[in-house]
C-alpha cells in the first residue's frame, strides 16, 4: 500500500521507518541534531512550502531519507492503518 504523505509524494507504506510529530520532537536536542545533520548533507525533503507538522523517516532505494510534511503525523497514522 501507498501512504500520500504531502504534496505529490507518497510511499509505500512498508519502506516507512517513523511518522513523528515535528513540533513535539524538534525540541529534543538529539532529534533537532539529527535534523540540522541531514539538511547539511541535503537528505531532508520538503514535500510542500506550507507549515510543517511531521517528519517521516523511509527507506527508499536503499538508502535512509527524511520527508518534511504539511500533514499532522495522525492522519499519516490512520493513512497507514
Amino acid at each position: 500500500m501507498y501512504i500520500h504523505i504531502g504534496g505529490d509524494i507518497t510511499l509505500p507504506s512498508d519502506k516507512i521507518i517513523g511518522i513523528f510529530d515535528i513540533e513535539k520532537t524538534s525540541v529534543n536536542k538529539d532529534v533537532n541534531d539529527y535534523l540540522m545533520k541531514l539538511q547539511k548533507q541535503g537528505r531532508i525533503y520538503y514535500v510542500s512550502y506550507d507549515m510543517p507538522k511531521s517528519f517521516v523517516v523511509s527507506t527508499r532505494d536503499g538508502r535512509e531519507r527524511t520527508y518534511i510534511s504539511p500533514i499532522s503525523p495522525a492522519t499519516l497514522i490512520k493513512r497507514c492503518k
